[in-house]
Parts: C-alpha cells; sequence; structure tokens
C-alpha cells in the first residue's frame, strides 16, 4: 500500500527579517500558522539560516515535533547575481518528501513564499507533480503598502527591482509612468533597503510633478510608516530612507 501523497504548505514568515527576534509571532502570524510550522518536519526554504531562526520563534510558543537540530531544512538553488540561466534547475527531487507522504513547509525570507520570490518555481513543480499546494494566511509587504497608499487597488502590478544603472533606471521610471498613466495602473517596486535613498531620489527626479508617489517602510514593525503625495509635495518635505529596513514604492501617473 503507498502512503498518501503529502502537501506543499506555503508557510509565511514575518517582515521583520529578524531585527524583532524576540518579538511574539502571534502579533503577526494566526496561530494556526505556528501550530502547522511546529510540526512540520520538512522545509525548503531561501535562506536555511533565517529559517532556523523562524522555527525558534515558533518553538517558543508551540513546542516542535522534532529537535531543530533533526529538522530537514534544505535551501532553493540561486543562480548567479547578475546572470540569466538558460534552463531553470529540477526542482521535483525536492519534493520527493511529499511524494512519501510528508508535508512540506515552502517559507521565504519575509512575507508570503511565492511571492516575488525564487518558492514559485517549487510551486510550479508541485503542481507538475500533482502535489496538493495550501497557502496559509500572513503577511505581504505588496498588498500591506498597495492598501495603505490609497492609490489604484483594482489594478496594479509589482515590476520588482529597477536597474541599478543611473541611465537605465531613469529610462524605467519614465516607462512605468507612462504606462501608469495609460492604464490607470498603480506600479508597484521594492529596492535592496541600502539604496531606498537612491531609489527615491531617482523617483523625484524622473517623474512629473504631478505623480502620485506613495512610500511605505517597515510594515508591521513598530516604527512603520506609509506617506503618499504628489512628487512636488515630496520634494518639499524632509524625508530620510534608512538603510536598513525595507521599503515598498507605488506610483500612480496622474
Amino acid at each position: 500500500m503507498t502512503s498518501p501523497t503529502g502537501r506543499l504548505i506555503l508557510i509565511p514568515n514575518t517582515l521583520d527579517f529578524g531585527v524583532a527576534g524576540d518579538a511574539d509571532l502571534q502579533e503577526v502570524l494566526p496561530l494556526a500558522v505556528i501550530r502547522t510550522a511546529a510540526r512540520l518536519t520538512h522545509w525548503v526554504a531561501e535562506n536555511a539560516k533565517t529559517t532556523r531562526a523562524f522555527l525558534k520563534r515558533v518553538d517558543a510558543i508551540v513546542p516542535l515535533a522534532q529537535p531543530l537540530q533533526a529538522l530537514s531544512i534544505v535551501e532553493l538553488p540561486r543562480p548567479p547575481k547578475g546572470s540569466r540561466v538558460a534552463s531553470p534547475p529540477d526542482l521535483k527531487p525536492m519534493l520527493q518528501p511529499a511524494l512519501q507522504g510528508h508535508d512540506i513547509g515552502l517559507i521565504s525570507e519575509a512575507g508570503l513564499p511565492a511571492i516575488a520570490d525564487p518558492g514559485a518555481a517549487l510551486v510550479h513543480a508541485a503542481h507538475g507533480l500533482h502535489i496538493e499546494v495550501t497557502p496559509l494566511s500572513g503577511p505581504s509587504s505588496l498588498l500591506l503598502a498597495l492598501a495603505a497608499s490609497g492609490l489604484n487597488g483594482q489594478s496594479f502590478a509589482f515590476v520588482g527591482y529597477l536597474p541599478v544603472d543611473q541611465a537605465e533606471r531613469s529610462q524605467r521610471i519614465r516607462e512605468l509612468e507612462a504606462l501608469s498613466k495609460r492604464s490607470a495602473q498603480t506600479q508597484l517596486m521594492i529596492e535592496t533597503p541600502y539604496r531606498n535613498e537612491a531609489l527615491l531620489s531617482a523617483l523625484l527626479a524622473h517623474l512629473r510633478a504631478d505623480t502620485q508617489l506613495s512610500v511605505s517602510c517597515g510594515l508591521t514593525l513598530p516604527q512603520a510608516w506609509t506617506r503618499t503625495r504628489t512628487v512636488t509635495e515630496w520634494k518639499s518635505a524632509s524625508i530620510h530612507m534608512p538603510a536598513d529596513i525595507p521599503a515598498v514604492f507605488s506610483l500612480l501617473a496622474q
């Protein structure tokens, strides 16, 4: 008799990147998510170190089914930075425990796995193997920022990171603004925290004066804030972007 197939369970992580490591997870995650995480013995992670830190916080609320050292935690493969992978790696072997009847937890470094996250490829592989995928509720910085922005929540797009090269970045900003104006669509983007200030400066330099720009910083943290202003209003304000806290930038052209 064969074992029933396990599930791939998408476990949300906090948005604090361990900054608030001693904070109660129940301030951000439902207890049902914490209980599910505590019982899982097989994990696929964006980062094994941050996953172990997350599970230590889980264990403080609901004891883990096995000691942390006994859990199976494997990392998703990471392509070299700046390279384009011609053929994606075969992720199906990472799902073998599910085919043997074990539930597998998929977790990102922050927020919902598979949303702006390499875990999407594993979810796709799970569907190819007819493995049930179960998403659990938790914070998504993109949706929280959009909700707090007051911009168009009926039509929006996440465009990821903008080019680092200044000329390419300025061209991309103008392209996104034109698209936003043409389709009345909110455009959301992120940046590595230490480049938050540079991205804000570039947006203010290249967007039209009447374009609405919203910035959400440190969402779910005690010092979280969201500001939505026209570009003209932003230029007259004194705003300092922290270099160590994630932010989401959203624009809507008039």
